[in-house]
């Protein structure tokens, strides 16, 4: 199958950054369209104009904080991302303990993570400890799960040929079944990156002391709801940025995954 966006240097630039622009611009100028000519009161659905001039009001507010759930996500991503890989690596490594464990793994991962927030508060009290713990249980499972899946997807041939080479079980996983397995943890980690805002917004919505999701609340108990899209704004480009950021690392570290793809 041919890749329409290979080619030369600059369409490559093109379809990675003026198209995803030209996508958003669209979208915003529908946005901007339809209240436009809907005249909707910006108390139910604000403008983009409406939410520029919302943040240009306390714009040192707004991205302070921002910081505040910015450090909760990654700190919580960081974590959710090391516990995941050790816990796929073990599940991986022993069909016993795998049987034994996802069952559990499964069911936490179905329980509403919202109906938690509020025993993480009892648990662990205020502050930034639960908000960073409901990150960790929103994002860790696909982690777990496309790991084991690249883990388990290793071919038997590649098996063979390092046991043909008397290479040890260690030497086996780390450089067959390990690097094979990039990709697909790659996938899960990239698909762990909005989930981590998420159980961050939950957390600060459920404890509104600071954050995003703190504005969000505060901004609806005053009807402000021009602060509050300014908020979900702000939430959109971290998560996009932090998204692409991810997928510039899965470039570095694994760039001959897209040439045989």
């Amino acid at each position: 199958m041919t890749d329409n966006t290979a080619g030369t240097p600059l369409s490559r630039a093109w379809a990675n950054a003026a198209l995803p622009a030209l996508g958003a611009i669209i979208v915003i100028g529908l946005w901007w369209g339809l209240t436009t000519a809907l005249d909707i009161d910006p108390f139910f659905l604000p403008s983009p104009p409406d939410v520029v001039q919302s943040f240009l009001r306390t714009p040192e507010f707004l991205l302070t904080e921002t910081w505040t759930t910015l450090q909760r996500v990654l700190i919580g991503f960081g974590i959710a991302a090391v516990l995941g890989l050790v816990i796929a690596v073990v599940l991986a490594a022993s069909r016993t303990v795998e049987r034994m464990t996802m069952p559990m793994l499964a069911a936490l991962n179905a329980v509403p993570k919202v109906a938690l927030a509020p025993l993480l508060l009892v648990w662990m009290g205020f502050g930034d400890s639960p908000k960073i713990v409901m990150v960790v249980l929103v994002s860790f499972f696909p982690i777990i799960v496309s790991t084991m899946a690249g883990l388990s997807s290793t071919p038997a041939d590649l098996r063979e040929l390092a046991r043909s080479l008397s290479a040890s079980w260690w030497q086996t996983f780390v450089k067959v079944r390990l690097k094979w397995a990039l990709p697909q943890v790659f996938v899960g980690l990239k698909v762990a990156t909005p989930l981590a805002i998420i159980g961050a917004v939950i957390g600060e919505v459920v404890n509104p002391d600071h954050g995003l999701g703190s504005v969000i609340v505060g901004s609806g108990a005053s009807s402000d709801t021009p602060q509050a899209f300014a908020a979900l704004a702000l939430l959109a480009i971290v998560g996009v940025v932090l998204f692409y950021l991810m997928a510039a690392i899965e470039r570095i570290a694994v760039p001959w995954a897209r040439a045989i793809s």
